[in-house]
């Protein structure tokens, strides 16, 4: 299957087995693959919290609104957007460094632009919306990929979430994805064809 082809498959299930426990090996394949993912600076501003065990479902199950996916599926990860990747930047750029593609001199300067970018107002916020949303996509493709249907979700309580699953406050919830082996057949959903979305050279 090719790329393209796997993204006109992938559709949003929300019926699930809930006999099926997805492998350690495959979740891993699949959350190494999101990682790959561009990034601003390639600060890599995503985490991946990971809810399997039927305690844990059980306790997100109100918090995202009571729906069944959370409790049927293999496994539901909370997509968290990091507001201070910019922290990173060292440990990022001292690879580069080390590969020999920067200079110390660059290193510097560019990890200096990159934290004077994030005093500005609402910037962390939305590059941590952004880059783990390149990431979620990515991860709902791999899992694809491998078998697995999924299903991204925005109806959830995020302050309830981070209260209950312990996140620091330097992450934001994006979204819940929950993944397994769907039932049933898939239904067609419609899309507007590409002359109703492609504008070219400007409106």
């Amino acid at each position: 299957m090719t790329t393209i082809e796997l993204m006109k498959e992938r559709h949003s299930i929300r019926k699930y087995d809930s006999e099926y426990k997805i492998p350690e090996e495959d979740l891993h394949e699949i959350i190494e693959a999101a990682s790959q993912a561009p990034s601003s600076w390639n600060l890599q501003h995503w985490r991946f919290l990971a809810v399997q065990s039927d305690e844990k479902k059980q306790e997100l199950l109100p918090i995202a609104y009571n729906q069944q996916q959370v409790q049927d599926s293999s496994v539901t990860i909370a997509i968290l957007g990091d507001k201070e990747a910019n922290q990173s930047a060292d440990t990022v750029f001292d690879e580069s460094v080390k590969s020999g593609v920067i200079t110390d001199e660059v290193k510097n300067q560019i990890v200096a632009n990159i934290h004077g970018a994030y005093e500005q107002e609402g910037f962390a916020h939305k590059e941590a919306l952004i880059n783990a949303s390149l990431a979620a996509m990515q991860l709902m493709l791999a899992a694809k990929e491998k078998g697995y249907d999924s299903v991204p979700m925005g109806g959830f309580d995020k302050e309830k979430l981070m209260e209950a699953f312990n996140i620091p406050d330097r992450y934001i919830p994006i979204m819940l994805i929950s993944l397994g082996k769907g039932h049933g057949t898939t239904r067609e959903s419609f899309r507007f064809p590409v002359e109703d979305v492609l504008i070219k050279e400007s409106f």
